[in-house]
């Protein structure tokens, strides 16, 4: 499976029912082995940070079987317009 920005995006999007999503390939050769993503989904609303990344990770279980490494901001739509706002 090859795993890109797009796809990562496109995943979250449709299963997590994200309104908004950043992704960067985080390796040093963009070799896609490292990311770092902004997840905005009402779906997180109510529910704890750890609940949140929860839900992420299990998004994207197959795909994390074979990045190195993965860090995760998540938000619901009040806090990312909020955050806009600063």
């Amino acid at each position: 499976m090859e795993i890109t920005i797009d796809h990562i995006r496109n995943k979250l999007t449709t299963e997590i029912g994200a309104v908004h999503v950043e992704v960067e390939d985080t390796s040093p050769n963009r070799c896609a082995a490292s990311f770092k993503v902004l997840v905005v989904s009402p779906q997180f609303e109510g529910k704890p940070l750890l609940h949140r990344h929860r839900m992420v990770n299990s998004c994207l279980a197959k795909e994390l079987e074979v990045i190195h490494a993965f860090e995760q901001k998540t938000l619901t739509p009040e806090q990312w317009e909020k955050l806009k706002a600063q």
